[in-house]
């Protein structure tokens, strides 16, 4: 270990802690506004307006292409503010450009009259989103104390759901005009990435002399992490992946409205907005609670397994569920287990990084296991609809829900890391 690691672990953080933490609120609440709603609304509607009784297939290649666009972006984004020197720091630097980059672009969508009009705009939105959360993860990575992880977990768990209840409450309140509605996404986006640019003090970097220039191969080595160096990584990307996965049925919800239930696309937005409501009640019982007792307990594990088993419990809900009130009865169990996995998996996953000095590099690689499956599930989805329809897409990913939670077995646990009994933090070459 190198000197200059030893200091990046020991010296104490450029921002307070209570000031760091509003700052991680802003920049995820952005972050989380400027996807979610879209995926859990707009895009949906958008995309009926445009194409009609295909509107599912176009939704499934948009946010297919979108989440490709992320994957690609993030680790990139990661890699490149680990070597940003500006003086506005290397994390604050790509939290603003690229976060208000995406607020301008939401607010234009609105515009947009064709299938690869749409598809075009949120590539470019979720790549800019996936430069701004590499930033913002190797944030935390670099400034939140260790005894603070579980409650700083907890917090982004919270803003994951409780930003998109803004977006969907001030959305609700305007009238239904497309770019309207964008408009205000992009706003509210925008105003939580320039007050975390407020609230976070971030110091230049100094580069190493001795660090390679950026090259190609480097760039293309900032998607991978070998799991066979660091097998706890590995474990860790795994369950992140698999958890991620099923959560990802979170965006079908407004086709089970509309296709099973033959809900009116107008009263669409209603639904989703209670939806979120009650997913917002649960996450706040279970994130606060959640990040606050594992800080306590200095335990991580038992949290991420019971949220996975959770969350696949309530896609078994959705999944047969015969009306609607059962449908809300289901989200509501998925939003308590994604809810406990959430307030501890970032926590557990900052925990798992090899080097502090590519800390962005390294969790944007953790990044790709939430990003894939949003990539991954639209392009397997239609496969499923129509070999059960509903119940097969919820009931398969309820499956990949359960293998996450049991792979958490063979993480360490905080203060277990040199116990033999699970993989080791790192293994020589």
């Amino acid at each position: 270990m190198t000197t200059q690691t030893q200091v990046a672990r020991t010296a104490p953080p450029a921002t307070g802690q209570r000031r760091l933490i509003g700052a991680l609120v802003g920049t995820n609440a952005a972050a989380y506004i400027s996807t979610a709603v879209p995926l859990n609304l707009l895009l949906v509607t958008h995309l009926t307006g445009i194409a009609g009784p295909g509107a599912t297939s176009a939704f499934s290649l948009v946010t297919g292409i979108g989440g490709l666009a992320g994957l690609v972006a993030n680790p990139l984004g990661g890699r490149i503010s680990d070597r940003t020197a500006a003086r506005f720091g290397r994390r604050r630097t790509w939290i603003f450009t690229a976060g208000l980059g995406a607020a301008i672009l939401l607010m234009v969508m609105g515009w947009t009259t064709a299938v690869w009009q749409v598809a075009l705009g949120w590539a470019l939105i979720t790549a800019l989103v996936g430069f701004q959360l590499a930033a913002s993860s190797a944030l935390a990575a670099d400034q939140v104390a260790p005894e603070r992880r579980g409650t700083a977990s907890g917090v982004v768990a919270f803003v994951a759901l409780a930003g998109p209840v803004v977006g969907f409450a001030v959305v609700s309140a305007v009238p239904a005009v497309s770019w309207l509605q964008w408009l205000v996404v992009g706003v509210l986006s925008a105003a939580g990435v320039l007050m975390t640019c407020v609230l976070v003090r971030d110091p230049q970097h100094r580069t190493p002399v001795d660090e390679p220039r950026l090259s190609l191969a480097i760039i293309l080595r900032s998607y991978w992490v070998s799991p066979r160096k660091y097998p706890a990584f590995g474990w860790a990307w795994a369950v992140r992946f698999l958890i991620t996965a099923a959560w990802a049925s979170n965006s079908y919800l407004a086709f089970v409205f509309t296709q099973r239930f033959a809900v009116p696309t107008a009263d669409v937005p209603g639904k989703i907005f209670l939806l979120t409501l009650i997913a917002i009640a649960c996450v706040a019982v279970t994130a606060w609670l959640t990040g606050w007792l594992s800080d306590k307990l200095r335990r991580q594990k038992p949290f991420v397994l019971a949220g996975g088993l959770v969350l696949a419990a309530g896609l078994v809900v959705v999944a047969l569920s015969p009306s609607i009130p059962v449908v809300y009865a289901g989200a509501a169990i998925m939003s308590l287990g994604y809810g406990t996995f959430l307030a501890t998996d970032f926590a557990l996953c900052l925990r798992m990084l090899p080097d502090p000095e590519s800390a962005g590099k390294d969790f944007a690689v953790l990044n790709i296991a939430a990003i894939l499956p949003v990539a991954a599930v639209p392009f397997v989805a239609p496969a499923l609809l129509a070999v059960g329809g509903f119940a097969t897409l919820f009931g398969g990913l309820a499956v990949l829900g359960v293998a996450g939670a049991l792979s958490v077995a063979r993480l360490p646990d905080i203060g277990q890391e040199g116990d033999p009994r699970f993989a080791a933090m790192n293994r020589s070459e």
